[in-house]
């Protein structure tokens, strides 16, 4: 597995593995439009966006999004392909991105988790196994 900054190259492979990826959590098969513009809606606001492969092939992604002038930034389009969960593929992608807002002087990690809780359980214990704390409904905050 190798994680690397987006390529244009892998947009289908990304749309792809996102929808699949939504209907294995039972949720609709959309992709949010910021997906299909990775260029315009990450990399040229000077925020990031990875992917992870095996064999060329996408099985996560991850991006981030500073919030405004701020030494924040909120996680954004996290998703490891079903079958490949659980095995170290989202921590990867998540120590890449943080690391990445340290080196941009980023300080506060921020993510929005999805509702109800139960459908999203993976991500509601994820997330505190990797330093995240719930800050309110639906939102938790790590400082780096």
């Amino acid at each position: 597995m190798e994680i690397i900054l987006y390529r244009d190259a892998y947009q289908d492979e990304l749309i792809a593995m996102v929808l699949e990826a939504r209907i294995a959590l039972g949720l609709t098969p959309s992709v949010r439009a910021d997906l299909y513009d990775i260029k315009a809606n990450y990399l040229d606001k000077g925020d990031l966006f990875w992917l992870a492969l095996e064999n060329h092939t996408v099985i996560g992604c991850l991006g981030y999004s500073r919030i405004g002038n701020s030494n924040e930034a909120f996680l954004h389009r996290f998703y490891v392909k079903a079958s490949r969960k659980h095995q170290g593929i989202g921590t990867a992608l998540l120590q890449t991105a943080e690391n990445a807002m340290r080196d941009k002087g980023i300080t506060v990690s921020r993510v929005h988790l999805g509702g109800p809780r139960e459908q999203w359980y993976e991500s509601y214990a994820f997330y505190p196994k990797n330093g995240y704390e719930e800050y309110e409904p639906r939102y938790m905050v790590k400082y780096l």
